[in-house]
This record gives structure tokens, sequence and C-alpha cells, in this order.
């Protein structure tokens, strides 16, 4: 188990959120599904399961926006 931060998440189309986080020891961005949407029929979208097919960053909502 690493130690990660948190990024940003994001609302996919089919309306899984997935959060984007970096790895501290070694920098690396990985993005998971933290929640599968109601109406989602992709098999790839498993909650606590990595996204293969990231989202560009710029697409990812900031905390500090989001948070005020």
């Amino acid at each position: 188990m690493s130690l990660v931060r948190l990024l940003g998440f994001r609302t996919l189309p089919c309306g899984c959120v997935i959060g984007r986080y970096r790895e501290v020891a070694t920098s690396r961005e990985v993005a998971y599904v933290e929640e599968k949407g109601a109406s989602c029929e992709l098999h790839s979208h498993r909650r606590n399961h990595t996204v293969t097919a990231d989202p560009p960053l710029g697409t990812i909502t900031p905390l500090a926006i989001r948070a005020s």
C-alpha cells in the first residue's frame, strides 16, 4: 500500500465518479473509480479499481475550486 495525494475528481458522462491521485514515493498519477454510476454499463468501471483511459488533467475539478 502506498501513500497517495488526491489531485481532484470528475464525474464521467456515464455517471461514474473518478478520482486522480499522485503516489508520493514515485510521483506516478493514477485514477480510480470512486463511485459507479447507476446507469453505467461499462464492466471496466468497477469501484476502487483503476481506470485505464485516464482523462486529461485539465478536465479534473481542482479541490480548491470545488470546496469554495
